[in-house]
Order: C-alpha cells, then sequence, then structure tokens
C-alpha cells in the first residue's frame, strides 16, 4: 500500500531527491534516514550511555514514563515531517506512521492510542491534524480522537525559546472522560523540548491514567 501511495502521488519519483523510486523513497534516501541509536533514556529517548535515564529525567521525572521514537529528527527525516506538517502532504503519513509502528516494541501494549490535539482554529486553518494522521497508520484500531481536546491555543512552539514553552502550553489541554488505571500512548510528530507531550501526560494522567508512554516520529537531539 506505501508503495501504490508514492506512486500514485509521486509519480514513481523520491519524494526527497526526486530519483526514480518504487515508493515514497528510493533505497539510497531511506538508507539515510537518520535512525536512532538504542542507547537511549527510556524516558526521553535523549542519547544516554548504556541506555540508563538521564540525569534530567531522574532530577526532574516529566510527566510522561516513556518514549519511543523513530527517527533523529535531521535530514531527510525533518523534510518529510515538515512537508507533513506544513504543505500538506498527506500520502507521507503511511510513510511515517509506518516507520514508527516498526519502532514499537511487541510489548509495549496501551488501552487507546491519542494524537496531540490541535486546537479548534489551528485545525480549521491547517485543515488536517499531522499526528492524528500519523496515529491512523500507527494502531488504527485504539486511535481516540476524543479523548483529549486542546482548549487554547498559544504561540507555536517552535517560535518560543526552550524556557518559555513549558509555560506556553500549561493548561492547554482538557481530558474528557475518567481513565482509571489506563494505559495510553500519545502521538506526535516531533519532540523537541518535551514540554506539550509533558502537558498532555500530566492531564491524562489527573484524569486517572496509570501509564503514559510518547509514540513520536522524530526525536530533537542536542547539538554535538
Amino acid at each position: 500500500m506505501r508503495n501504490f501511495l508514492g506512486d500514485a502521488f509521486f509519480g514513481g519519483a523520491c519524494f526527497v531527491c526526486r530519483g526514480k523510486a518504487s515508493g515514497l523513497l528510493c533505497a539510497a534516501c531511506r538508507a539515510e534516514l537518520p535512525l536512532l541509536a538504542p542507547e537511549l533514556c527510556p524516558r526521553c529517548a535523549l542519547p544516554s550511555p548504556g541506555g540508563a535515564h538521564c540525569g534530567r529525567c531522574l532530577a526532574e521525572p516529566p510527566g510522561y514514563d516513556a518514549t519511543i521514537a523513530a527517527l533523529a529528527y535531521d535530514f531527510p527525516a525533518d523534510t518529510l515531517v515538515h512537508a507533513l506538517k506544513f504543505r500538506g502532504e498527506l500520502a507521507l503519513a503511511p510513510l511515517l506512521g509506518g516507520l514508527l509502528h516498526d519502532r514499537l516494541p511487541p510489548d509495549d501494549s496501551v488501552d487507546c492510542v491519542v494524537p496531540v490535539p490541535l486546537s479548534a482554529g489551528r485545525l480549521r486553518s491547517r485543515g488536517y491534524n499531522q499526528a492524528l494522521e500519523i496515529a491512523r497508520h500507527v494502531a488504527p484500531a485504539k486511535v481516540d480522537i476524543e479523548l483529549c481536546v486542546r482548549q487554547r491555543d498559544g504561540a507555536p512552539q517552535m517560535e518560543l525559546p526552550w524556557a518559555e514553552r513549558q509555560r506556553n502550553v500549561r493548561g492547554a489541554f482538557d481530558c474528557r472522560r475518567a481513565l482509571l488505571g489506563a494505559r495510553i500512548a500519545v502521538v506526535d510528530d516531533v519532540m523537541t523540548t518535551g514540554a506539550t507531550l509533558d502537558e498532555m501526560a500530566r492531564t491524562l494522567k489527573r484524569a486517572g491514567a496509570e501509564r503514559v508512554v510518547n509514540w513520536v516520529v522524530a526525536r530533537t537531539l542536542p547539538p554535538v
């Protein structure tokens, strides 16, 4: 199906380099996808020696319990995510969702999958929620778009300094029903500071969720 969509929408050309491809990406560009190294903090998915919990997560535990990310937010992953998010290239959702699905451990069972919601105004403006489009190709039977809503919209997170992002999303989400003991996966396209996902997790846990994990396509890594 993914190869069929690539041929149908991009005429057999690689989305990144425009060379010949049987799917969305040619073999060379697929090989360049920045897969994350295995030694990551299991909570925030940043590099950590031996895959141990990093010092920051130990000192200031976030609201979420774990993070699974498929790629580093670097070329060509950043090109793909940006095209889906801002240019309406919805045919990329199966590719990105498939990469995330393949990264999930078989024993990471959840009761519900929640895409990070957009505010009503931003959803009208964009016409779709990229997190939902991705989630539909990760665990379609468990996606719940009614569970959590965004009550208000601040400035786009990418336009703010890191220190202001937590404050920008504080109180932004509302959970519409009790989640007594539920295990929830929250899906998003990119995790940068983790502020949005942290606020989502705290909202879900106030509603009774026992465990909240992040499933993200790409993780922004600190500069080397």
